[in-house]
């Protein structure tokens, strides 16, 4: 017959479970803590470089893991018109970026490659800004026409934003995902690379 074990034993043997899951807990806080730190950085609100010093040592690995985490899956081509504003804040939250994932991969490696990749964004942004432009004049006596018609059946003179009108955005995006198809995979390639660097300093 087995031995029957008292509620005792079993309440210890859990808790020599819990003991031993403690470290696991302790990373897996620091995990969580590193993407909370990416936020905020990203945000503006804290400097990754600081954090990191103020963090034990033993919970260093995982609030870096957390970080990369959140900054690896920000790296992207800018989505949207490139003629606003929104076009120098992508640059600048790419250069962001750079500088977050540099604190905590600390490589001369990965900072010649990210430079490269922040050149390589500023020319989609020009080549994007021309083919926008082209697509707008192509499209102009299209839209002149409909606005011309638009005004004549209200009475007053109506003007359509190109981005509201469907003909308009199915031209445009049609153009801008074939130029972004040949960018996207110079992005990839450099996530990839960043990875395989993060990896190895593991």
């Amino acid at each position: 017959m087995g031995v029957i074990k008292t509620a005792l034993e079993i309440a210890l043997e859990k808790t020599e479970k819990v003991n031993g899951d403690k470290s696991s807990i302790d990373q897996y806080e620091a995990r969580r803590q590193g993407k909370k730190l990416a936020n905020a950085f990203l945000a503006g609100e804290l400097d990754i470089i600081d954090e990191l010093k103020k963090t034990p040592v033993s919970e260093r690995e995982s609030l870096k893991q957390g970080v990369f985490d959140v900054l690896i899956t920000q790296i992207s081509l800018p989505a949207g018109s490139v003629a606003s504003s929104e076009g120098k804040e992508d640059q600048s939250r790419l250069e962001k970026l750079g500088r977050g994932l540099a604190a905590i991969i600390e490589s001369k490696e990965f900072s010649e490659m990210y430079q490269q990749l922040i050149m390589v964004f500023s020319q989609y942004q020009e080549e994007a800004a021309h083919y926008e432009q082209m697509i707008r004049q192509q499209y102009a006596p299209k839209l002149r026409k409909k606005e011309e018609e638009l005004s004549r059946r209200l009475g007053r003179e109506i003007r359509i934003d190109p981005f509201q009108d469907p003909e308009f955005v199915n031209l445009y995006n049609q153009h801008m995902n074939a130029l972004r198809g040949n960018y996207e995979p110079v992005v990839e390639q450099v996530k990839e690379e960043t990875r395989r660097m993060f990896e190895q300093l593991k």
